[in-house]
């Protein structure tokens, strides 16, 4: 009878966190993949690790908190995953939003954070292929990427040696109870494996795996569209993000971009990020469309023109290729990091949306403290992340 301390569901960035930070505590686990690890949400984003684009208070000091786990795993893992700390940059289009960007960068400082407004000088000389009508912005010294695959694979290599066992190519069938609690997971080959705790780390299938034990995850996917350019010149040094980004991730009642209706009706803000390989990625686009992956055009050809509206030397520059994701939404943009009172032994770990690479070492750091109770390192309340994310704020 295979028995295991817990059952990871999902083998992305997320699961594959929690799979080497559960193993290494000594607890012997088991991960689940539907397919190849890190095939789903992982393989379809650009790796970025920021605090660039997350909200002042716990949002950053959560991102922040991982950020400096991926200075530990950088250090001690065996694989090369391509992080890289370069910052990031947020380019100002007009005065409007420089006074969104002061108050923004004021409060971040305030905080402890390294930030810095960046005049119309200073922007070009660090960019110098930026449209010459941007007026500043703000640089992120924290910020870094890594290769989501590598990443992952890393993670597994590192768990594997501490006794992980892997199921790939395998899908969860049936999560079954005893008395309430959780008692075993049966697998799609037929085997019936035993276990006291379920991890449901399935991104934007985790409503699926919920609803084997009766819970209602309020998860939905949430596409976003990428295009690959080919190799050329150096664009740019590190990541750009038009400031504009956040307000089309979070909404901002106070600002409104200037832009053409259609690209906030498609989510669209530009993000540049330059690879490896001299090459680099363009984004990024946030739409409802239920499990549909297929490409739009109408988006494709939303992130090229604002793309070339940031960089117009970009113009002649050809596009290989495109793809699409899709992210775990959860409304409140928070993930859920949790047991579950009503199942004992049944935890989530998902709902990141496109946090989930930045956000991944520390939602594995947290479900190991859950579970084990074993503190880490760190400057974030630990209470306090573990009550922000519970399930618990769902109940009616």
């Amino acid at each position: 009878m295979n028995r295991y301390d817990a059952v990871i569901i999902g083998g992305g960035v997320i699961g594959t966190n929690i799979s080497y930070y559960l193993s290494k505590s000594g607890l012997k686990v088991a991960l689940v993949e539907k397919g190849d690890i890190a095939a789903g949400t992982s393989s379809g984003c650009d790796g970025n690790v920021l605090i660039a684009d997350k909200q002042p208070g716990f949002d950053t000091d959560l991102a922040y908190a991982s950020q400096q786990l991926f200075k530990e795993l950088n250090k001690n893992l065996d694989h090369d995953f391509d992080y890289t700390q370069k910052g990031s940059i947020y380019v100002i289009e007009s005065e409007e939003e420089r006074e969104v960007a002061e108050e923004f960068v004021d409060q971040q400082v305030k905080n402890g954070y390294s930030m810095r407004m960046m005049d119309s000088d200073t922007v070009h000389s660090d960019e110098p292929l930026l449209a010459d009508d941007i007026i500043g912005g703000v640089e992120i010294d924290s910020d870094a990427s890594v290769y989501p695959m590598d990443f992952a694979y890393a993670l597994t290599d590192a768990a594997s040696k501490n006794g992980l066992d892997i199921y790939d190519h395998t899908e969860v069938t049936n999560i079954q109870l005893k008395s309430g609690r959780i008692e075993s997971v049966k697998l799609s080959n037929g085997e019936k494996i035993y276990t006291d705790r379920v991890i449901n780390a399935a991104g934007v299938w985790a409503p699926e795996i919920g609803r084997m034990v009766d819970i209602n995850i309020p998860i939905k996917p949430r596409q976003g569209q990428i295009l690959v350019a080919e190799k050329t010149i150096q664009v740019g040094r590190r990541k750009i993000v038009e400031f504009g980004y956040m307000m089309a991730k979070f909404g901002n009642e106070n600002y409104k971009r200037n832009v053409h209706p259609k690209l906030d009706e498609l989510g669209i803000a530009f993000v540049y990020e330059p690879t490896g390989a001299n090459n680099f990625l363009i984004g990024s686009s946030r739409r409802f469309v239920g499990f549909d992956t297929s490409l739009s055009f109408d988006i494709m050809k939303g992130l090229a023109a604002r793309a070339i509206r940031f960089f117009p030397a970009i113009e002649n520059v050809n596009v290989i290729r495109g793809y699409a994701g899709l992210r775990p939404y959860v409304p409140d943009h928070f993930p859920i990091v949790s047991e579950v009172e009503k199942v004992p032994g049944f935890y989530i770990a998902a709902g990141h949306e496109g946090d989930g690479i930045g956000l991944g070492p520390v939602t594995g750091r947290l479900i190991d403290y859950i579970i084990t109770g074993e503190k880490f390192e760190t400057d974030l309340d630990l209470n306090l992340a573990v009550n922000k994310l519970s399930f618990n704020r769902f109940k009616n």
